[in-house]
């Protein structure tokens, strides 16, 4: 039994649809899965597009029923009952501004999207969500135009201690067309929960409100506090947490624990349990903040 978080982002009132079937694509450790739980979502059959190892196995641990189909580029539509759900966060490395290079669309990771973007025109859900990171303007208006969408901008931090800022391109929930009959998903924020990063801390202090973005690789232990320190106060591409309340790295400072980073993309307790530090590290750096996802699948209700 996977524990539910004590305060829902949301009171989710009245009926929600149940599917018959959902397809996953770059599923992770299933954090859309979480989410039509979290929010009282059923279906029969849950199908995931993943090839990372740990992410499999986490998923397989905590829902077994879930059917792995492995390489997105390997899927056929053809082999699939009617899709009724597709998800999805297409690989964002290539998008990054932590990535010097930003190839975008023609980077060989965030390229992916068009993976995403053959199975929905072949398999022709009812309801779609794909979500990525900011990008340039150019491959956000390409791919809106593709999709006949603009996304909803929803950052992490109304909902939790972690900025975490992501475009989420869905036909889900309201929608407005300009004058232009251009669609743009209006799904509306989430009520802000003012929750500080001080206050998911299992021990140790922090200078910062919100933790930055979570991140893959920041590793588990830290070997060089010169170098880690020095990145943190440049680049902002890592958390770390002082063991001094005056904020002295010289006494100490580790990365975050897997507890605090699970309040942070609000999974559930104990989740990564199995996993390293690095692991889970690896895994929630990759995935989706679940309470937002949530949020989304809320403007399902009653079919709306």
């Amino acid at each position: 039994m996977i524990e539910q978080p004590q305060h829902p982002t949301l009171p989710i009132h009245g009926v929600m649809p149940r599917f018959s079937s959902v397809l996953s694509l770059f599923d992770g450790m299933s954090c859309g899965q979480i989410a039509l739980n979290r929010v009282g979502i059923k279906y029969d059959n849950y199908f995931a597009s993943e090839i990372k190892k740990f992410a499999i196995e986490t998923t397989q641990l905590h829902y077994p029923n879930t059917i792995q189909l492995g390489d997105v580029t390997k899927i056929k539509a053809s082999d699939l009952p009617q899709i009724d759900l597709l998800i999805g966060g297409s690989p964002c490395q290539d998008f990054s501004q932590g990535n010097k290079e930003r190839k975008g669309l023609n980077g060989l990771k965030s390229k992916l999207f068009f993976e995403y973007l053959r199975l929905l025109k072949e398999l022709k859900p009812k309801y779609w969500l794909l979500e990525n990171v900011m990008m340039y303007d150019k491959d956000y208006m390409i791919i809106s135009d593709y999709l006949g969408t603009e996304p909803v901008r929803i950052n992490s931090n109304l909902i939790t201690a972690q900025h975490r800022d992501r475009y989420y391109w869905t036909n889900i929930g309201p929608e407005y067309f300009d004058l232009f009959g251009n669609r743009k998903c209006v799904i509306p924020q989430p009520r802000n929960k003012f929750i500080t990063l001080q206050s998911v801390l299992t021990g140790g202090y922090t200078d910062l409100v919100k933790a930055r973005c979570l991140v893959t690789d920041s590793g588990s232990s830290i070997s060089n506090p010169d170098s880690v320190y020095k990145r943190y106060t440049t680049t902002g591409m890592v958390n770390v947490i002082f063991d001094s309340p005056d904020f002295d790295y010289k006494k100490g400072i580790r990365f975050l624990n897997k507890t605090e980073m699970e309040r942070l993309q609000t999974v559930p307790y104990g989740y990564t349990n199995h996993l390293t530090e690095k692991q889970a590290m690896n895994l929630m750096g990759d995935g989706w903040t679940i309470d937002v996802i949530a949020h989304i699948f809320g403007a399902l209700l009653n079919g709306t």
